[in-house]
């Protein structure tokens, strides 16, 4: 196989299984029922609720192991809480985790600061964040429990748009980009955040020459993503989200990881130009692991 049907290949295999897929939407529509049933009075899975953070820009990849959503409660609630004379945040995310805890009262659950987490025995996590619709019908307040309690304001179907868009502007190039990134930090222990990798990667793909073509550019696009990570200013330490403009701080310096990745994609480059087809492979899987195609 060329570089184009490798990259199609470790496409297929760092996709999202069909039965994670499948485990994620069964927790994800007892959840909500459950919420909806406490706080709505009513039993849909549905309505309410909604995908965020990686899973719900579209960009996880295989080994995603937390789960992020949203649920939407009544105006009331917000009131009620925030009348509160000490952290009515603290006392929200107790009230959420204690409706979960009627549907899963068996898995380890808590509140932690903005999230309720509740963790299953297959290792997966997810974290549900109790959110009521601002006037804009786009932005979303939240309780921070943190330092006495506060509520705060947060712009998810912004950030997921704005992915979307630039992603159909680029080929799905972008949501790509953000899947083999997650790959990459996985692999080499990278000390980058989803929305991290979302944001670089966005800013990144904008106008980048290659931003639309096919499979057979991957390679091309990766040691120029690395590239691009790698001159990322240490001394930077917090960047814009995509459609929200939110904040987005590093976990620490992934440059000369990056630096490295983009010296053995060069590597790999410079293999395929003399048809060494194994050593390409062997230098994208040291990028990779073994999703990548042998």
């Amino acid at each position: 196989m060329g570089v184009g049907e490798d990259f199609a290949k470790f496409k297929d295999n760092y996709q999202i299984t069909q039965e994670m897929i499948g485990s994620i939407s069964y927790r994800y529509k007892r959840i909500t029922r459950q919420l909806n049933t406490d706080f709505r009075g009513n039993t849909s899975d549905t309505a309410n609720s909604l995908y965020v953070g990686s899973y719900g820009r579209d960009t996880a990849a295989k080994g995603l192991s937390d789960l992020d959503m949203a649920f939407i409660l009544p105006y009331a609630e917000y009131a009620k809480y925030k009348a509160f004379a000490s952290n009515g945040p603290s006392a929200l995310l107790q009230a959420v985790k204690r409706s979960i805890q009627k549907t899963y009262p068996a898995s380890e659950s808590f509140g932690d600061g903005q999230v309720v987490v509740i963790t299953f025995d297959d290792g997966v996590r997810f974290e549900i964040l109790p959110v009521f619709d601002n006037q804009d019908s786009e932005s979303c307040t939240y309780p921070n429990a943190n330092g006495g309690g506060e509520w705060r304001v947060c712009n998810p179907r912004a950030e997921m748009k704005a992915v979307a868009k630039r992603s159909a502007d680029t080929n799905k190039n972008l949501k790509y980009l953000g899947r083999m990134t997650r790959v990459w930090c996985a692999h080499c222990s990278v000390p980058m955040s989803g929305m991290l990798i979302d944001t670089l990667a966005y800013q990144f793909i904008e106008n980048y020459v290659n931003r639309d073509k096919a499979f057979l550019y991957h390679d091309l696009m990766m040691r120029d993503f690395f590239e691009f990570l790698s001159q990322q200013p240490q001394t930077q330490t917090v960047w814009r989200a995509p459609g929200s403009g939110s904040h987005v701080s590093r976990n620490g310096i992934f440059e000369h990881k990056a630096r490295s990745a983009q010296l053995r994609a060069i590597e790999a480059v410079n293999f395929d130009l003399v048809h060494q087809d194994w050593s390409r492979r062997q230098k994208w899987r040291e990028v990779f692991g073994n999703l990548y195609p042998a």
